[in-house]
């Protein structure tokens, strides 16, 4: 055989068992198997080969088995592969069933294992029971009865409510009834004064009414941390109405002057309308007149007769003073 055929050949085996070797370490956890045994864990190397084929990581599940078997639970592996079938975190359900087991908090596997299917992180949950923790509230404004503002922070202590955490409400909740709660107690205080005065009332008042049900959560207590006055509501509200008042007259009166003003624009536009008339029938004065004349109805006696009565009249309305007519006067002289 040629030594370039031979060197190929020694080439390609090495190569193919490198990768055999490779396989083999990857299907057959050898070091998690032999740590498992050294814990106490009996697990057989063809199970472990099985998890490879159903896409379970080993260590995800053999490890947390090994810590609750040190803590002494009684954990079947089983059940912690379901849970990692389901999507769940084994890690987290483990600690946390150790940290419950410590802390001589009734939790069973399947309790946690529901809790972590529904998104809720259970090691929280259970040191959150061990060690409650304060919720801030925002600035909750709210207006007494003598229309005073007031605006107030609450500090409000929970703790996880194990058997209410799948399905039970969240943290928004607590905030929105407690912020709700303090809005109801400023407003039915009389004064502004009286709560200043005594803070505590308030929380006293919200923790009465049971603002935990449902929510996966137990109020322990409600401390105002602090209130602070705003604005006078009350005024700014009578002065709103005030400027709405006003603002509402002054329409009212521009109402009446523009319906005064078109009334006075249509008595003058009926006045032109009768001076209109009278140029008119002046007008036709010298026309019968002049028929008069032709038709003999009408003399130069009478004539002159109607020019002196009209002299004198005109002559009266000017001593009379009468403004109007001395214009006309004046033209006719």
């Amino acid at each position: 055989m040629p030594a370039d055929q031979i060197l190929i050949t020694t080439t390609l085996f090495i190569v193919g068992a490198i990768i055999l070797i490779s396989f083999i370490a990857w299907a057959i956890p050898v070091r998690l198997w032999i740590e498992a045994i050294s814990a106490g864990v009996r697990v057989g190397i063809g199970y472990l080969v099985g998890m490879r084929l159903r896409k379970v990581s080993p260590p995800a599940v053999v490890r947390p088995l090994i810590w609750a078997n040190k803590a002494g639970l009684d954990l079947h592996i089983n059940d912690l592969e379901a849970h990692y079938l389901a999507g769940g975190s084994v890690d987290r359900v483990v600690r946390a069933l150790i940290s419950a087991d410590k802390a001589n908090i009734d939790l069973s596997f399947r309790q946690a294992a529901a809790i972590d299917l529904a998104g809720r992180d259970v090691l929280e949950a259970v040191q959150v029971s061990v060690n409650p923790k304060v919720i801030n509230t925002p600035r909750v404004a709210a207006m007494a009865k003598d229309g005073i503002q007031l605006i107030a922070i609450a500090r409000v202590t929970v703790r996880a409510n194990i058997n209410r955490l799948v399905g039970g409400a969240g943290e928004e909740t607590i905030l929105a009834r407690v912020g709700e709660g303090i809005v109801s107690t400023i407003g039915s205080a009389e004064s502004h004064k009286a709560v200043l005065e005594s803070p505590d009332n308030i929380s006293r008042v919200v923790l009465q009414k049971g603002l935990d049900s449902g929510t996966a959560y137990e109020i322990l207590s409600i401390d105002i941390a602090d209130v602070d006055v705003g604005k006078n509501i009350g005024a700014e509200l009578q002065t709103d109405q005030a400027e709405a008042d006003k603002r509402v007259a002054q329409a009212r009166a521009e109402e009446r002057r523009a319906m005064a003003v078109a009334r006075e624009q249509e008595m003058k536009a009926q006045v032109v309308e009768m001076r209109a008339r009278v140029v008119e029938a002046e007008a036709q004065v010298p026309l019968a007149m002049a028929e008069a004349f032709r038709s003999g109805n009408l003399g130069v006696m009478d004539y002159m007769k109607f020019r002196n009565v009209q002299s004198d009249t005109s002559m009266r309305e000017a001593i009379a003073g009468t403004d109007e007519d001395r214009p006309t006067q004046e033209s006719k002289g």
